[in-house]
């Protein structure tokens, strides 16, 4: 039987539109299509539909009704079994890698944004072709090339579609081989100079550790892999994929030749390589029970992300220091970010990571001024979560490796319940282990980290915050826009004094400033003083009381402590090799 099929075109990528072309062979009497309102992964209704446009329906050389259903469904009255064809066009304008991107100079899709599903027709074959490129561009996807067909592609089924992003364009391509697979790295927009072999030889290390991880010395479940990295001036990002990752990243943080220090930037990079490829097992093959069948149409809730999302970002760290990119002074430096970052978040108090999770839709990844206030991140306390439950698990002669391990072999095919995982924390652990953990992801109170990292032979101090910090504000300073309140952290010194998000800062204590740091040359530390500022275009001054809350005024840092007891050096040597 003939599969569904994609013909996507670049007539004009300067107008930054893709015109699509879908055959439909023997389509149902109403053939209804529909276009996916999110991407899994990313846990947003993004509305993808709102950039398709000129959609035309023929059958037999001849014209279609197509009646619109809602905002991303249609259908087309067809008449007998001829292949029903529809064309229509999308613009694509969005840099970020969970939507499609077209211009002169490079080219970017996930098929969630050009693929119209033929509805009822999902689990049969697809396959996608790309037409004439730009000369000098080239094609770079994990799909399965299509023998005998150029530029063509297929896959099982429209799940399969649509978990393979493409690139397009003029790009840096490198690639290794780990554990019998081979893995491909593409760079578009690096600078000159770029230490490609670098990033090869420091990504396949990360990549072999966590095959290892998963397998032993077994071969990964994937055929190929691909890494398709968008350097920009300003951008951060990532998406993961059952056998690829789209990434964007600074390209000031790409590795240099000749540059051998790791930049903070290039470790943050190696992080999200690393966290978007830990993903390829914990959440695209080992995932939460509601997900084993996508529906495109609506939400897709789960109570999971704290799991999910939570413990790939404690291991993408953690792998970095396994396998030698970073030291373990250097790790902890990054741990403690993490816990400073849940430490100044009063929504933590609000919103356990659960209903984090569940929320996910219309909070996290929708920020404004109070997100702080009201919810709590589910990747960073989710990841604290998993070093808590990895230090106490380690002290009783498990790890959370074994649990991972337990889950994938328990659960990568049935799917994985929250009851699942404390019942196997009750095995590896104990039964009160496995509530603490239910107290952890149900519930709002601080979390046991200092008194579990104490005994895990790690050195906990504090020091001052940076003063924004310690007066719960967050920023936007700069020479054209002046000092602007962009958050203020409820329970902080400024909430008290009154102060709100939009407030332009103009003077302390009646001392010009562009920068709010600029007052500590007068300001003793506790002192009060008075802030004038502009709101809705009147003059306000107010007295501001420092202190407060500690997670504002005091930031945690973590060391290794010299000469630990036996059972902590233990324990720290298991954890960190250190």
């Amino acid at each position: 039987m003939a599969r569904i099929a994609y013909r996507i075109e670049l007539p004009e990528p300067g107008s930054h539109r893709y015109r699509v072309t879908l055959t439909v062979p023997q389509p149902a009497a109403q053939q209804v299509l529909a276009l996916p309102v999110w991407i899994p992964g990313s846990y947003m209704l993004r509305e993808f539909a709102r950039h398709l446009s000129r959609l035309e329906a023929r059958q037999g050389g001849q014209a279609r009704t197509l009646r619109q259903l809602d905002k991303t469904r249609w259908v087309a009255e067809c008449s007998g079994r001829a292949a029903l064809v529809l064309s229509y066009e999308v613009y694509a304008f969005d840099p970020s890698v969970r939507t499609a991107w077209l211009d002169d100079a490079r080219g970017f899709f996930n098929p969630t944004s050009l693929c119209l599903q033929a509805v009822g027709r999902e689990a049969e074959a697809h396959e996608l072709q790309i037409g004439r490129l730009p000369a000098g561009w080239d094609v770079a996807t994990a799909m399965t090339p299509l023998a005998g067909r150029r530029q063509t592609w297929v896959c099982a089924d429209y799940d399969e579609l649509a978990d393979h992003p493409v690139e397009l364009g003029p790009f840096w391509r490198g690639q290794f081989e780990v554990a019998g697979v081979v893995h491909e790295f593409i760079v578009a927009g690096a600078w000159p100079g770029f230490d490609g072999e670098r990033l090869l030889a420091d990504t396949r290390r990360l990549c072999a550790a966590q095959i290892a991880f998963w397998h032993g010395r077994r071969k990964p479940p994937f055929q190929r892999y691909v890494f398709l990295l968008w350097a920009v001036e300003d951008g951060y990002g990532g998406l993961e994929h059952r056998a690829s990752t789209a990434l964007i990243a600074n390209r000031r943080d790409l590795p240099r030749q000749g540059q051998t220090a790791s930049t903070d930037g290039y470790v943050t990079l190696l992080g999200l390589i690393s966290h978007e490829y830990f993903h390829t097992w914990n959440v695209k093959r080992l995932k939460p029970r509601e997900f084993l069948r996508y529906d495109y149409q609506r939400e897709n809730y789960t109570e999971l992300l704290w799991f999910f999302e939570g413990f790939t970002s404690y291991y993408d760290d953690l792998f970095l220091q396994r396998t030698g990119l970073i030291d373990a002074p250097r790790y902890l430096k990054l741990l403690s970010r993490v816990i400073n970052g849940v430490r100044a978040t009063p929504g933590r108090r609000v919103q356990s990571v659960a209903e984090a999770s569940f929320d996910a839709w219309n909070k996290y990844y929708r920020p404004d001024e109070n997100t702080p206030n009201a919810t709590v991140s589910y990747y960073t306390k989710g990841s604290l979560i998993a070093l808590l439950l990895d230090l106490r698990l380690r002290a009783g002669g498990q790890s959370l490796d074994a649990l991972m391990r337990l889950l994938w072999t328990r659960h990568a095919s049935t799917g994985l319940t929250q009851e699942a995982v404390f019942a196997a924390v009750s095995e590896l652990g104990s039964a009160e282990l496995a509530r603490e953990l239910a107290h952890w992801v149900h519930g709002r109170d601080e979390l046991p980290l200092e008194a579990a990292l104490t005994a895990s032979g790690v050195l906990v101090g504090q020091e001052g915050s940076g003063w924004a910090a310690s007066l719960g504000l967050k920023l936007s300073e700069g020479p054209v826009t002046g000092c602007l309140v962009k958050q203020v952290l409820e329970g902080s010194a400024a909430a008290r004094a009154g102060l709100s998000a939009g407030d332009e800062l103009l003077a302390v204590d009646g001392w010009r400033i562009r920068r709010l740091e600029d007052a500590q040359a007068w300001v003793r530390e506790g002192q009060v003083f008075e802030l004038t500022l502009v709101r809705q275009q009147r003059l306000r001054t107010l007295r501001v009381q420092p202190g407060g809350d500690a997670g504002f005024t005091r930031a945690w840092t973590l060391a290794l402590r010299s000469g630990p007891a036996a059972a902590a050096a233990a324990l720290r040597q298991g954890w960190l090799g250190a």
